[in-house]
């Protein structure tokens, strides 16, 4: 009898793994809430800020390894003008052309990060955060999905621009993230620095309720596998990247840069 449960046991892990998708396309909107400040300026040029700005991403997985890109053909540019009240305003919002590879096979990530006009290559071990994950359940996409809840931490950078002085301020955002992962999809996959974190491929992400969402909007199981490979360029360590980031961050106040905030993954 023992040996009949388990051979049903056996027999129900080999059906569910050929119902898992092995390979495919997930395709994301992200919508992030622009909480931009100018010191000192007209509120008529303040209102004409957007409040938010959305923008689709797409994660091509198969091999147990995946890449992370922008999915629009013409990806919108980082910079936003405003313009009102005789006066013109320019903001660069970083990171909307970066790309992640993911090898979930030797736990590593390679990412090709922007920061004011020049890429960098920074190769990294894939860090999991600490999840609790619950009961809760629901439909994305046709396929269920479980609740998981997690706290991360995040250097970001604060820096303003006010009667011709220009400060940065360092600061620890905790962020309360809250994601949705499925089974039906082999591997770890996910939107942004989100996959090799849970049990499953994560469909959705919000984090800081609502401050930055994730949403997987469309599925396809076509793929073409030889563009899962990393970005080419010389690889760098993330304490590498950061002595350059602070290099430039610093030869920038010393041109008189605006107000902005930027963060750190």
């Amino acid at each position: 009898m023992e040996k009949f449960i388990l051979l049903i046991a056996m027999a129900v892990l080999v059906s569910f793994t050929h119902a898992q998708q092995q390979e495919g396309k997930i395709t994301y909107e992200r919508t992030a809430k622009l909480q931009i400040q100018i010191a000192n300026e007209d509120p008529e040029i303040q209102n004409l800020i957007p409040k938010e700005r959305k923008d689709r991403y797409e994660c091509l997985f198969g091999g147990n390894k995946s890449i992370y890109r922008s999915a629009e053909e013409d990806p919108q540019s980082g910079e936003m003008q405003v313009s009102g009240g005789g006066a013109e305003i320019r903001m660069i919002i970083p990171g909307l052309n970066d790309i992640i590879f993911y090898d979930f096979n030797t736990k590593t990530k390679v990412e090709q990060r922007e920061l004011f006009t020049k890429n960098f290559v920074i190769q990294d071990s894939i860090r999991p955060m600490n999840w609790k994950v619950g009961n809760e359940t629901k439909m994305i996409l046709g396929m269920n999905c479980r609740k998981a809840i997690g706290t991360r931490t995040q250097q970001s950078f604060r820096m303003t621009l006010e009667n011709g002085k220009t400060e940065r301020k360092e600061v620890i955002d905790t962020l309360n993230v809250v994601a949705w992962f499925t089974n039906e999809i082999a591997g770890f996959n996910g939107p942004d620095q989100y996959q090799g974190q849970l049990p499953g491929t994560v469909l959705e992400v919000d984090v800081n309720n609502g401050t930055t969402t994730f949403v997987a909007v469309e599925l396809s199981k076509k793929v073409d596998l030889k563009e899962i490979k990393e970005p080419k360029g010389k690889k760098i360590t993330p304490a590498e990247f950061a002595l350059e980031r602070d290099k430039m961050m610093k030869e920038m106040e010393s041109n008189g840069g605006g107000t902005f905030n930027f963060r750190s993954r």
